[in-house]
């Protein structure tokens, strides 16, 4: 029976926990804080919504980080009083979580935990492939929802790579019902939705659990459909230990690849250069 861990009964943890029990291929979700009580307290509404929604899952509440161990995805949130997980607080949460045993990937929820994600993998020596970030993840269903609502038709296929808030969209690949979607959506339109971009940064708690739950399922169940999510990159683009946004193949519990997107040179030059700079930089 697969279960996953949420560090944090946060507005961010609490989310992910009722969208995880809502969808229902996760039986069992433990919701993590020091606060007990709030964690309880939320993990008793969540269940109560069951009988409703028509969800059965098992929601369970403990102040023990280390009952997070032996999960099969561990999500790393926000606490109910302090806030995200990111920091040396952060980091030592994961050196604990490694030190008692466990081999879950860790999926980083927050808006602010790139740096853990990076010193993750550099100083405690996560695998890339064990780490998934996912609030990037909510901005690309927002660019494409945006591009569908401009093309007037449902289903808009584009991909949105980088790191955030400087994420580039290819627009110049991106398509709607197979025909390409510059042939759709004046140039001007494309530009002003690209313009929006750090506006939708950060995103909100619940776009972001809708994107961490799909991103947990893919871990757990694989999907057929790629996962735009934040990786560690290893070379790609000639760029290591930086994360950023790239379409994921996700499954057996880790990342099977990365799909490194159709960019324009000018697409390209924008996110080497963004890319580089982070590099450079840390």
């Amino acid at each position: 029976m697969s279960s996953v861990a949420v560090l944090g009964a946060g507005p961010i943890g609490a989310a992910v926990a009722h969208r995880l029990a809502e969808r229902g291929p996760v039986p069992d979700v433990r919701l993590i804080d020091e606060s007990e009580a709030v964690a309880s307290g939320k993990a008793l509404d969540i269940r109560q919504s069951g009988p409703i929604a028509r969800f059965d899952t098992v929601v369970t509440a403990s102040a023990d980080a280390l009952t997070a161990v032996g999960a099969d995805v561990i999500v790393l949130a926000d606490s109910a009083k302090g806030g995200e997980w990111q920091g040396e607080p952060g980091l030592g949460l994961l050196r604990r979580l490694l030190r008692a045993g466990t081999d879950a990937p860790f999926v980083f929820a927050g808006p602010s935990q790139m740096w853990l994600m990076e010193t993750a993998a550099r100083e405690l020596g996560v695998r890339a492939d064990r780490i998934v970030g996912t609030a990037a993840s909510a901005v690309a269903a927002a660019v494409r929802a945006l591009a569908s609502l401009e093309a007037g038709h449902a289903g808009v296929d584009v991909t949105v790579a980088g790191r955030p808030p400087a994420l580039v969209v290819a627009w110049s690949s991106a398509t709607v019902s197979g025909i390409a979607l510059a042939d759709r959506v004046p140039p001007h339109r494309l530009v002003a939705m690209t313009q929006a971009l750090p506006r939708l940064w950060p995103p909100g708690p619940q776009a972001i659990a809708a994107a961490t739950a799909q991103a947990v399922e893919g871990l757990l169940a694989g999907s057929r459909r790629l996962c735009h999510a934040m990786t560690m990159l290893e070379g790609e683009f000639g760029v290591r230990g930086v994360a950023a946004m790239l379409p994921l193949e996700l499954g057996g519990r880790r990342v099977l690849g990365r799909v490194l997107p159709s960019l324009s040179p000018r697409e390209r030059t924008d996110l080497v250069s963004g890319l580089t700079a982070r590099s450079e930089g840390s």
